[in-house]
């Protein structure tokens, strides 16, 4: 592909302006090999700062993660603290995972913030995302950021940025943060220079004050101090994980954890796994190879930058079985709400939440506990929305979503595998304690609110040509939705981009309630559930199906559960997604 005269332009900018040396020479380096698709990747448009922050794959150019990108969008940050809090102290905290780059991205906008003025709390070593949410709390600063690009290929990396509430920004700092990264229109005006009087390292101090929080969520410490023998194989996959997961499972009272010792160094390359993610049975390989040598009860697993959780259980046969995030939250929420009724915990104001593509079985769950539940948009910020929005006036207790992600108490606001990892545990030791195995628990929980089935197809489109084809899938899902999937009449279709739902037999709607976001959902006669979102952050379009039937006795769950199976790949056929 010929590069067109904008990108032309672009390069032209980078090779001209005030950019380092080592960012020319590989940009010259493309050029002299006639790499125009590279090039035209690198230059065709500015990496974009989205709601949530940057991610793009390292490397020179304006469409990539680097100094001057990262850097751009920290000047623009920085612009809006002091234009939403002059007069006061601004404080901002800073962490970073095991990423290559991480560390250098971190001083960078720790630099940054100083330069303009904003005292920074920056962790000395990597650090799990959820730590970096507490300390926002625990500091009284008025944002943060944290470099990651969760479990994305080691390719990546990313600028996650959060507000004073420790959650990730929402509406309008959000947008208005955009305007602001968007506003500035040369490199040459972003402050690189730091102010080091301003940076303060901090660490250990916030680590115990974040362990006691953790600690304090246990429910049963008497079933874990009988089982504190219970066999737990661990893997931090390369990641953060290692720094606090060991210490959360030992202050519970675990004295068993077997970390995998391939995957306990912190590493940018991920060496032993094409991808660093739980939710992937090859990343989860040698966590599973040494359960089964070691014949433990449990195996656990977090991201790079240890926000989510994967789960390891033996089956009825004896063999190893990943759970996915639905049976994870909903195995979860389901040992928290019961075992908070047996020890004389609840209360009428408690709350869950979980979002629009995450099993409705964590709504019968609640609604048994006669616990209020919640539904809201993909994404921990709007799961913290609620509880900022509740404050005060109801508890929450805990809350997730499909891809991996629980968070258990409001001290942290975002997902948190550290404290789920703890509280698997639990829930295994409290199995364990009654003579029962969590993939026990699960199969009869599906017996009490009937069997949920849930998978997820993710098609990546890659370029700027993956971006228009993305577009066009849901443009074309609008215009011409399905009338039928898979021989069952679609009843009912939410479009959270309107904001409006359609009841297609009687021709009514009514509102989401929710703020608008780029999300389709076909409602089936039968109970299917076809959702379709373009990822935020990926260059991918999510396809999730959740469909469900009653299951009358535990000895029937693998006959359903291959029927389910059936009918999801029925669905898939039907509507042409292989």
């Amino acid at each position: 592909m010929a590069l067109s005269p904008d990108v032309q332009q672009k390069i032209n900018t980078w090779l001209s302006g005030n950019y380092d040396a080592s960012t020319k020479a590989d940009i010259q380096q493309l050029v002299a090999t006639g790499q125009d698709d590279a090039l035209n990747d690198a230059f065709y448009r500015d990496l974009e700062f989205g709601t949530g922050g940057l991610r793009g794959v390292m490397g020179a150019g304006s469409n990539r993660m680097n100094r001057y990108t990262l850097g751009m969008a920290t000047q623009g940050l920085s612009n809006y603290l002091l234009r939403s809090f002059g007069g006061q102290e601004i404080k901002v905290a800073i962490a970073h995972d095991s990423r290559n780059n991480s560390k250098e991205f971190a001083r960078i906008a720790a630099d940054i913030f100083s330069a303009n003025g904003i005292t920074v709390y920056l962790f000395d070593a990597l650090r799990p995302t959820p730590e970096l949410s507490f300390a926002i709390r625990y500091l009284g600063c008025q944002s943060g950021c944290v470099i990651t690009a969760s479990h994305n290929p080691k390719e990546y990396n990313g600028f996650k940025v959060y507000w004073n509430d420790g959650a990730q920004v929402v509406a309008p700092h959000d947008k208005n943060i955009i305007e602001e990264v968007q506003s500035i229109q040369s490199v040459d005006e972003v402050r690189f220079q730091a102010d080091d009087s301003r940076i303060h390292l901090i660490g250990q101090e916030l680590d115990d004050a974040y362990l006691t929080q953790v600690q304090q969520l246990s429910i049963d410490p008497a079933a874990i101090q009988r089982q504190s023998d219970l066999k737990i194989v661990y893997t931090p996959l390369h990641g953060t994980g290692i720094t606090l997961v060991p210490q959360a499972l030992e202050r519970f009272g675990f004295r068993n954890v077997h970390v995998v010792q391939e995957q306990a160094t912190p590493d940018g390359n991920f060496p032993t796994v094409q991808s660093p993610n739980p939710e992937e049975k090859v990343a989860m390989q040698l966590a599973l190879d040494q359960a089964k040598a070691l014949d433990a009860d449990i195996v656990l697993a977090t991201d790079p930058d240890a926000d989510r959780v994967g789960m390891g259980v033996k089956n009825d046969k004896g063999e190893w079985v990943l759970l996915n995030g639905n049976q994870t939250a909903a195995l979860l929420t389901q040992y928290i709400l019961s075992a908070r009724k047996h020890a004389g915990k609840m209360t009428d104001k408690d709350f869950i939440v979980y979002t629009i593509v995450t099993s409705d079985v964590l709504g019968d769950i609640a609604n048994r506990y006669q616990v209020k539940a919640y539904n809201t948009l993909t994404g921990f910020k709007y799961i913290a929305g609620i509880i900022r929005d509740l404050e005060g006036q109801e508890t929450y207790i805990c809350g997730g979503e499909e891809s991996y992600g629980f968070m258990i108490g409001d001290f942290v606001r975002d997902k948190d595998a550290v404290s789920a990892c703890a509280l698997v545990a639990e829930m295994a030791a409290v199995a364990k304690d009654k003579g029962r195995t969590l993939y026990e628990e699960m199969v009869q929980m599906y017996a009490d609110y009937g069997l949920y089935k849930e998978h997820l197809i993710s098609l990546t489109k890659k370029g700027q040509r993956g971006a228009e084809e993305i577009q066009e899938m849901m443009r074309e899902l609008r215009a011409n939705p399905p009338v039928t999937i898979a021989g069952s009449p679609v009843v009912e279709i939410r479009d959270y981009k309107t904001g409006k739902i359609t009841d297609k037999r009687t021709g009514q709607t009514t509102d989401t309630g929710l703020e608008s976001s780029n999300v389709l959902q076909f409602l089936t006669e039968d109970g299917s559930k076809i959702s379709a979102r373009p990822s935020g952050t990926e260059p991918k379009i999510k396809f999730y199906f959740s469909v469900k039937q009653p299951l009358a006795s535990t000895v029937d769950f693998a006959l359903a559960d291959r029927t389910l199976d059936q009918r999801i790949q029925a669905i898939i056929e039907d509507m042409q997604l292989k």
